[in-house]
């Protein structure tokens, strides 16, 4: 069972169909999804943000380009981590031209306190716990909430004035047989800092020779 509909519960299958299928990857089946897409605007809120979008390049959370029309992959395999723990890892690649650049999060469900816990980044260095909603037209909203940093020894929460919380919609247009997305990512202070909104075609394919290298995170953290 995915780790989404272990968070969701009954809720799941209020999802559309498609959307059952694309947040069903789990470790339990071979099959990993591929969607290929375009973001029709990638935005920042302008340079006061630029520093922290540069930094977040180094471990492939968000960036500081911006651009209208860019293509656009995202890749989702289901695994067991190194701690045993079922785990879903979302690889997204932006094309701004000979620049791909990558936004990179890996999921696990803590079952214990019926949470969903995002790290972000190539070291998951940052863990955000995660609320999912499924929606009155069977689309689904994802909200961030509390963030932790861990490196090494070091292990504390970000307080409320440091933190982006992200706000992810979510649907499956019958019509257009694609899945629409829209990110946001806000601070209670200075408003929105990134955000994206496109499309992309999901293709579901078997997973013949396991996860690929790039697809997990360098570093993996037991600390939720």
């Amino acid at each position: 069972m995915s780790i989404y509909k272990q968070y969701l519960g009954k809720d799941f299958d209020r999802l559309h169909p498609m959307m059952q299928q694309r947040f069903g990857v789990s470790s339990e089946q071979p099959v990993y999804m591929l969607g290929t897409g375009v973001m029709e605007h990638v935005r920042n809120a302008g340079w006061y943000t630029l520093p922290f979008l540069y930094l977040g390049t180094f471990r492939n959370i968000m960036f500081p380009e911006t651009g209208a029309n860019i293509p656009f992959t995202i890749e989702n395999y289901g695994y067991r981590d190194t701690f045993g723990r079922d785990t879903v890892s979302w690889n997204r690649k932006f094309h701004f031209g000979k620049k791909v650049r990558r936004f990179d999060a890996t999921m696990i469900y803590n079952e214990a306190e019926h949470r969903i816990v995002d790290y972000l980044g190539s070291r998951q260095h940052l863990a955000v716990d995660i609320d999912i909603r499924v929606n009155e037209d069977n689309s689904i909203t994802i909200r961030s909430g509390n963030q932790r940093f861990y490196e090494g020894r070091i292990a504390f929460r970000y307080p409320g004035l440091f933190t982006g919380n992200a706000e992810v919609r979510e649907s499956y247009d019958e019509i257009q047989d694609r899945f629409n997305i829209q990110v946001t990512v806000r601070n209670k202070t200075f408003g929105t800092l990134f955000g994206y909104k496109g499309y992309f075609k999901a293709e579901f394919k078997p997973l013949v020779n396991g996860i690929p290298a790039d697809a997990r995170p360098v570093r993996e953290e037991v600390r939720q």
